[in-house]
């Protein structure tokens, strides 16, 4: 068995060497003068859509060993399908790159995160309906409660002050930089020993928390816990087949934390459809008028529509669909974490920040995570570490969640009082 495992962890030394060539989000990023530009023939009245220039992508060599790491791993032991799993997400990604603004960049996009019109798991309910769903809800209770749209006050500079204040108790041995990046579609993209944020940007007070919690205390801490794993690496990488668990990890946290708004909550339930409208033709122009019809500022909705188009074509139809994962990765983490505390998992939300991972590596990986062969965490939020709370929360949301709000009407609850 020992011998496996060091078969195992030399196997995923060579996949580091390959895939950490493969880098997706840094390859699509656009300048920032294409904003300025664009924002410049906007308020000319004479709009036009952005023409973004990409750097060509081959990656044989690299594909070559992927495919030799994948089948020398197998699918005979849960190491091997791991990392054969990495090695062939890692592929896919190549093939997304060497396909940028073609229509194949689309269809590799769409099998590594899905599109809109997809079922969330085993249910009848897309990915477009739930965001509507979403959309629905923040407008109804915006309409109700009379809530304004935030305005930013807090400058991209004074940001990364607050964060680096945030980080600095947290991240003791590993320092965690934050930078400014005034390429960033997103406001703010994690790496394991840096942070960079939107420049040019003002953010509010909520930007703040739910950026610390979603991109630094989850994204960079798993992607550190992986990198300081001895024997399996590749946890952290960041493989495109975690995206969905990473990032449903990370809104749930901002959810558990308190750093959810509704505002928030709507901008990602605004991309799925801004990405079913450009996969059906709508090109950057009809993306960008939406956002801004959503309450967007021209700078925002700019990068908003970045997002869609970034590595695609803002004529339309050639779209990257990453932003279709938000919302079902919180539905799956939530259930996966229900699951675990219901059949007394209560170690499975630690295991899930080992480094970045799926929620089925995390089944699969437990004994090896269990004997110590792959460390226990190195850092890890609040929220997680008091386990008391979060098995607490978790298991009330089990069983609250059995209770079908179609049966109920607020009525009924003049019936229940107790005398």
């Amino acid at each position: 068995m020992n011998q496996d495992l060091t078969y195992f962890s030399q196997l995923d030394q060579q996949l580091v060497e390959s895939a950490q060539h493969i880098k997706v989000l840094s390859s699509l990023a656009w300048p920032e003068e294409l904003g300025q530009r664009f924002l410049a023939s906007w308020k000319a009245g004479r709009p036009e859509n952005p023409t973004p220039v990409y750097k060509e992508h081959r990656y044989p060599d690299h594909v070559r060993k992927l495919q030799e790491v994948a089948s020398a791993a197998g699918t005979d032991h849960p190491l091997g399908t791991y990392i054969s799993k990495t090695a062939h997400s890692y592929i896919r990604a190549a093939r997304l790159l060497e396909s940028i603004g073609k229509p194949e960049f689309t269809e590799v996009s769409i099998e590594l995160y899905g599109r809109p019109s997809d079922c969330i798991g085993k249910t009848d309910v897309t990915n477009l309906e739930a965001g509507e769903h979403f959309i629905r809800a923040v407008d109804d209770y915006g309409h109700i409660l009379n809530m304004p749209v935030p305005v930013g006050d807090i400058s991209s500079e004074a940001l990364a002050e607050l964060l680096s204040a945030r980080f600095a108790p947290v991240f003791t041995a590993h320092p965690l930089e934050v930078a400014i990046d005034p390429d960033l579609a997103s406001k703010a993209a994690a790496g394991a020993r840096r942070l960079r944020i939107r420049g040019n940007t003002l953010f509010t007070s909520h930007d703040v928390r739910q950026l610390a919690e979603h991109e630094g205390l989850v994204h960079a801490g798993t992607m550190l816990n992986g990198r300081e794993q001895p024997n399996l690496k590749s946890l952290g990488l960041g493989a495109p087949r975690t995206t969905m668990t990473q990032e449903g990890i990370a809104t749930f946290a901002e959810f558990i934390t308190g750093a959810m708004d509704v505002w928030r909550l709507k901008r990602i339930a605004l991309r799925i459809e801004a990405v079913e409208r450009a996969l059906n033709g709508a090109n950057f122009i009809d993306i960008f008028e939406f956002f801004l019809h959503e309450g967007q500022s021209e700078h925002e909705a700019f990068a908003s529509s970045a997002r869609v188009f970034r590595g695609g074509d803002p004529k339309g139809k050639i779209v990257f669909t990453k932003d279709n994962v938000y919302l079902e990765g919180l539905l799956f983490v939530h259930t996966f974490l229900r699951k675990a505390i219901q059949s007394e998992k209560l170690h499975f939300p630690t295991y899930l920040f080992v480094g970045r991972l799926t929620m089925g590596d995390v089944t699969e990986l437990e004994p090896f995570i269990d004997s110590g062969w792959i460390v226990p965490p190195l850092y890890q939020p609040e929220w997680l570490a008091n386990r008391e709370c979060i098995a607490a929360y978790l298991a009330y949301a089990s069983f609250a969640n059995r209770i079908n709000l179609s049966h109920v009407a607020l009525d009924d609850f003049s019936a229940i009082e107790r005398n």
